[in-house]
């Protein structure tokens, strides 16, 4: 997902000279083991938003440095790297909210949303490691430890505060059979976390959520490619987004596009999965970092990246990951089941790349 944006500096005001109602700015930086970029009007319609772009800017890094220090697999130090290790840790409100909210989502996709299948990533190689190729036992092994219905719906805290991997453990009966005959001492196998199919989503809404305290009503959010948007463009148009072509090798953003989205005015989250930049080929075969956690293999079927726009980009980055499990016919059911969600599939037919776009969305493919 690219957002189209002049090229800038760190802190650049773009209109303040065409217009004295509208003095849009943008603010990049790097975050997440990526980049990160905001536009947003200054002039909010409770007047002037009365912070310079060194202080917002100040205010976006210190968000995003509080959800790495909390939530990031990345960050050896992160209370989530902390609790996978098996530690007690207090958990602050960021890893309570995306906790709950990933209990939510896993239930809503009846189990194809699952951060607790971390394990499974590194098997993969997609994760924390840098494992591939796992034979089937040690599917079937890792398979045993993982499943969000192993887990407390709410995050089990001691009485002082603390939580650990081990206290969120339900009876090993609640996984059924399948884990019993594994032949692996299930209650030794504790949960670990992996918040990347949300995280940066959340990411979005909370630097959303900043800027409105601050009164701004119009910006657009892109933390590596998830995207919160709201209001309109400095021409005063709703805003353009582009879609990467799925490509194999497409690995520059903006370089060769599918096509362009206009989203806005209304608040939404714009977030695309894909497969065509995490991969590996072993033996002449495609292995792709979207794992269905109800087999434990990477999918196979024809759907090459799913953009889901949603009221936010937490809900859209979660159910973007969701139609990539289910495929093409399903995520088409799903989308259309859910008239609060706007989606774009792009998917392979005999070699062919074609588009579905659900008839409230906004998009203008571009030529082949």
């Amino acid at each position: 997902m690219k957002i189209f944006l002049p090229s800038i500096a760190a802190l650049l005001v773009l209109a303040s000279s065409c217009s004295s109602q509208d003095r849009y700015i943008a603010i990049t930086g790097y975050a997440q083991g990526g980049t990160y970029s905001v536009k947003l009007d200054l002039n909010g319609a409770g007047g002037p938003v009365r912070k310079s772009p060194g202080e917002i800017r100040e205010g976006i890094d210190s968000v995003l440095k509080a959800v790495d220090n909390s939530v990031s697999g990345y960050n050896k130090g992160s209370l989530l790297s902390r609790f996978n290790a098996g530690e007690r840790v207090a958990p602050d409100g960021i890893f309570k909210e995306i906790y709950r909210k990933s209990v939510e989502y896993y239930k809503i996709t009846d189990g194809c949303f699952d951060v607790s299948c971390a394990p499974l990533f590194d098997i993969w190689g997609f994760g924390f490691t840098s494992d591939s190729l796992p034979s089937a036992e040690k599917i079937r092994a890792v398979m045993a430890g993982t499943g969000m219905d192993r887990l407390s719906d709410t995050l089990v805290t001691d009485a002082d505060g603390y939580a650990s991997s081990a206290m969120q453990l339900l009876p090993p009966m609640k996984k059924g059979a399948d884990a019993i005959s594994c032949g692996d001492d299930f209650d030794d196998i504790l949960p670990e976390l992996n918040f990347n199919a949300i995280a940066q989503g959340y990411s979005c809404d909370l630097v959303a959520s900043y800027l409105h305290s601050l009164g701004v009503d119009q910006m657009l959010v892109d933390i590596g490619g998830e995207i919160y948007c709201e209001g309109l463009n400095p021409s005063g148009l709703p805003w353009g987004i582009g879609l990467d072509r799925p490509q194999d090798g497409n690995n520059v953003p903006g370089q060769d596009l599918q096509g362009i989205f206009r989203a806005g005015p209304e608040p939404c989250g714009v977030v695309t999965s894909g497969n065509y930049r995490k991969y590996y080929i072993r033996d002449g075969k495609k292995y792709a970092h979207t794992i269905d956690p109800r087999t434990g293999y990477p999918v196979t079927h024809s759907l090459l990246c799913a953009t889901i726009i949603a009221a936010d980009a937490t809900e859209a980055d979660a159910l973007a990951t969701y139609c990539m499990v289910i495929g093409l016919e399903e995520s088409i059911k799903f989308i259309q089941s859910r008239p609060d969600l706007e989606g774009c599939l792009v998917y392979d037919e005999d070699g062919v790349m074609k588009t579905w776009v659900s008839d409230g969305l906004s998009f203008e493919e571009s030529g082949k």
